[in-house]
């Protein structure tokens, strides 16, 4: 048992303030409404399925009963794509970071539907999880799929993909383990490169922009996207 401090992801009192002590955040807490079945369904899974935010290492291989490949993804928003990704790698452990409780609902709805063993939840800020409770040197991988990217040149600072962030992500890669970004916003995608670019433990697995992995399912936002011409930036990086 350890006894250091322990911050569930969902709290009665001060909704803004439970999720994050840092001044600059990349996201704000729009909870919408949240469904019967997604309440169900949040009350019933997280006590099985939740990881709490604690300040101090986490054994994933406990949370998850076994040894197996650690994938971190970060910002699931309704939790279809990351359901589908752990229901398609059975061996492989997902730990999945969302603030918002509908999407928290959602994908405990779905984990239960679908039966999947594989999946974690932690209803926290992805910066304090990767800093405070994964250890160095140990994911094979990082997920960030369409984070807001906040598109007005003042709020550039609440990007989550900034130097620090990604220097703190790569130093939780164990060597090999990938960095996989993806948006639909084109002046974003070119910051992500530029910045993924920049951090020294990363390198590039394209010359640029990468072809869509097939682990990364094309949804049905990003479908009706392309059908209209938008386009989709897919960026991997490794581990040296």
């Amino acid at each position: 048992m350890n006894d250091s401090p322990e911050r569930p992801g969902r709290l009665p009192d001060d909704p803004e303030a439970r999720f994050s002590s840092r001044s600059i955040r990349s996201f704000v807490l729009r909870q919408g409404r949240m469904t019967a079945a997604q309440q169900r369904a949040l009350d019933e899974m997280m006590p099985r399925i939740g990881l709490p935010y604690r300040i101090a290492p986490t054994d994933l291989d406990a949370v998850f009963g076994r040894s197996a490949p650690k994938v971190v993804e970060i910002g699931f928003g309704m939790g279809e794509t990351t359901a589908r990704i752990a229901a398609a790698h059975p061996d492989t452990d997902y730990l999945a970071i969302e603030v918002h409780g509908p999407g928290v609902g959602n994908l405990c709805k779905l984990v239960d539907e679908q039966g999947l063993d594989n999946l974690r939840i932690c209803q926290h800020d992805a910066v304090e999880v990767l800093r405070d409770m994964i250890r160095p040197d140990t994911l094979a991988g990082v997920h960030v799929y369409f984070p807001d990217p906040w598109h007005k040149k003042r709020h550039h600072k609440r990007r989550i993909i900034q130097p620090e962030f990604v220097a703190l992500v790569a130093s939780r890669l164990a060597p090999g383990g990938y960095l996989h970004c993806a948006t639909d916003w084109q002046e974003y995608a070119d910051w992500m490169l530029e910045v993924l670019s920049a951090e020294p433990m990363l390198v590039n697995t394209a010359q640029g922009f990468a072809e869509r992995p097939a682990w990364r399912p094309v949804t049905k936002f990003e479908n009706r996207g392309l059908n209209l011409g938008h386009g989709v930036w897919d960026l991997l990086f490794r581990r040296r």
